[in-house]
């Protein structure tokens, strides 16, 4: 298992060194910083503790002018080593560090004060403890050393090996997303990008989505600590090769995702250290992993913010960032994702309203507690949130917050009975109309809320026990009296007209079962059709049209039609010379 520490401190203060000492591998990598003898980017080494713990430094440079450079580094670090030398103490760039770490909510670190063999340890380890003991590191080990002469290494050693067991255990099935903070190209291999795997694995072969542009890479080769591997899980550091992306299309900040597993938020509601979200200025740099961009502040509450940012990142509820003022070089707060899909603000009052909802979220994902403010929402986009989908109705992968799930049930069934009341004669209240009322995102939804009383029907929500207008239900109870006796002497289109029983009566008549239709203009009632083969079963088999119709009292215009609709339910089978007979 492999540990990841990052280094802070001031300039100079040997962060480097110690991380030379420790790994005997040369962290300043380019050029320019050997010659000016000072950490200008990032650097990278590692270690086997003599505990058989493998440790990777993220070494960050000291000087205020590289400081995005530094939250780069610490921002994808689980632990911190700080840096202090014992013959300067503590200095302006040490305090702008620790408010670094403390703002983006570091709680594991350990206190190294370098060039013991300069000057006695002891007042800057007891300056420097006593600012860390007020941050989220808290009290933290303390170990003094020389990285000149080698005294204290060992106890180093040993103090970094209780600190990574101390480390919480990474989840290597976790949603991967790799903040990268190294991108450059290797002859005949392509394009290589590196960072902190911070959990989750990634396999070569596998296909990851590459943020922001949202382009899908593959991975076509992995190392971690300069050894080819075949996977690699958090927490690690990895340089990944990657096929499909020009080296000149990735940077710094760029994140590898698990694909459909991340939300792109461009717009957040934040949660701001000590309450200091009035104080924000109306642009800030906003710090995550690797990534840095100019965010537009907009205070809510007393300790509450919206972000709005320039390129969306994968961010989730809970994520840890800072704020940093770049004109005055210095860390304004450090900041909670609340939500990362909130609601427009466009109504009077709605910010005010916003605070007070934002004041009782705790930035701990918690699915119930979505789906109730949220109402109806995607599991996915739950997941991806970071929450887990509670268990709720809904349809597909909708879900709906219990209450309001007893409430569209309720409305629907309003609506399917106001409809009926204005529109009497149609079949039902159509699902896409519903679907419009009651403002659902899927009309799945509408199909999963149809439930007794009510019921669905070639697309349309109608009541389970329909009722004719009582004008209509008067005009066919008069039409039922006078098929008693002829019940197959259907009534022609001048009587039907009489009685007011045009086109859209008689389907409302069909609909609700008091009539039963034959064909275009034929109409008998229901209980004919039922008994209409007992009638032709006294003929002798097989029959003529001319027998049935002479049967059943009829004319031809409606025998025809009715042998038709016989033939076709299977009842009545045609022979080729146009007789039928009932089939058993």
């Amino acid at each position: 298992m492999m540990h990841v520490v990052a280094t802070a401190g001031h300039v100079d203060h040997g962060k480097s060194t110690l991380v030379r000492a420790l790994t005997g591998m040369e962290p300043d990598r380019w050029a320019e910083e050997h010659r000016r003898g000072m950490t200008i980017d990032l650097g990278f080494a590692w270690t086997r503790l003599p505990s058989g713990q493998q440790v990777a430094f993220v070494d960050v440079p000291g000087h205020e002018r590289f400081m995005a450079n530094m939250l780069a580094g610490v921002g994808a670090a689980p632990a911190v080593m700080f840096v202090v030398a014992a013959d300067e103490g503590w200095m302006p760039q040490s305090a702008e560090h620790l408010d670094a770490v403390d703002a983006l909510g570091v709680t594991h670190g350990l206190l190294v004060v370098t060039r013991c063999d300069l000057a006695d340890p002891g007042p800057a380890m007891a300056r420097a403890g006593k600012e860390i003991g007020a941050t989220s590191l808290g009290q933290v080990e303390s170990v003094a050393v020389s990285g000149r002469t080698g005294a204290g290494l060992d106890a180093l050693r040993a103090a970094l090996g209780r600190l990574v067991v101390g480390l919480p255990a990474a989840d290597p099935d976790a949603d991967v997303r790799f903040w990268t903070d190294r991108a450059f190209t290797i002859r005949g291999a392509g394009t290589v990008v590196t960072g902190t795997l911070g959990g989750g694995r990634l396999r070569v072969g596998d296909e990851v989505v590459l943020a922001p542009t949202m382009r899908s890479v593959r991975v076509r080769g992995l190392q971690s600590l300069g050894q080819p591997v075949a996977e690699a899980t958090g927490v690690s550091r990895v340089a990944v090769n990657l096929r499909g992306v020009p080296v000149e299309e990735v940077r710094r900040g760029f994140a590898l995702l698990t694909p459909a597993h991340w939300l792109m938020a461009d717009v957040v509601d934040v949660r701001v250290g000590d309450g200091a979200a009035a104080d924000l200025p109306a642009r800030c740099m906003l710090h995550i992993g690797s990534a840095q961009m100019a965010v537009r502040t907009r205070p809510l509450g007393d300790d509450t913010a919206r972000l709005s940012l320039p390129t969306p990142l994968p961010l989730r509820i809970g994520d840890r960032a800072l704020l940093r003022d770049a004109g005055q070089h210095r860390i304004r707060a450090g900041v909670t994702v609340l939500d990362v899909r909130p609601p427009a603000l466009s109504r009077r009052g709605a910010a005010a309203g916003r605070a007070r909802e934002l004041a009782t979220m705790d930035g701990r994902p918690d699915g119930a507690a979505e789906l109730r403010r949220r109402l109806i929402v995607l599991a996915s986009d739950l997941a991806a949130m970071g929450a887990a989908p509670p268990a709720a109705q809904g349809a597909g992968d909708w879900l709906v917050e219990p209450g309001h799930w007893s409430a569209l049930s309720e409305r629907l069934t309003r609506l399917v009975a106001d409809h009926a009341q204005r529109h009497p004669l149609e079949h039902g209240l159509p699902t896409g109309t519903a679907r419009q009322l009651l403002d659902l995102p899927d009309i799945r939804l509408v199909s999963s809320l149809v439930s007794p009383p009510l019921s669905l029907v070639d697309g349309r929500i109608v009541q389970a026990a329909p009722s004719l207008p009582p004008a209509v239900a008067q005009a066919v109870a008069t039409l039922q009296a006078e098929l008693a006796d002829r019940p197959y002497a259907a009534p022609q289109a001048r009587r039907l007209a009489d009685l007011g029983l045009g086109s859209r009566e008689l389907a409302a008549a069909v609909r609700t079962g008091v009539l039963a239709r034959v064909a275009d203009g034929i109409y008998l009632l229901p209980a004919a059709l039922v008994s209409v083969t007992d009638r032709l079963a006294d003929l002798p088999q097989p029959f003529t049209v001319s027998a049935a119709r002479e049967s059943l009292g009829t004319t031809r215009r409606v025998a025809v039609p009715l042998l038709e609709l016989l033939d076709a339910r299977g009842q009545t089978k045609r022979l080729p010379d146009n007789r039928r007979e009932l089939v058993e």
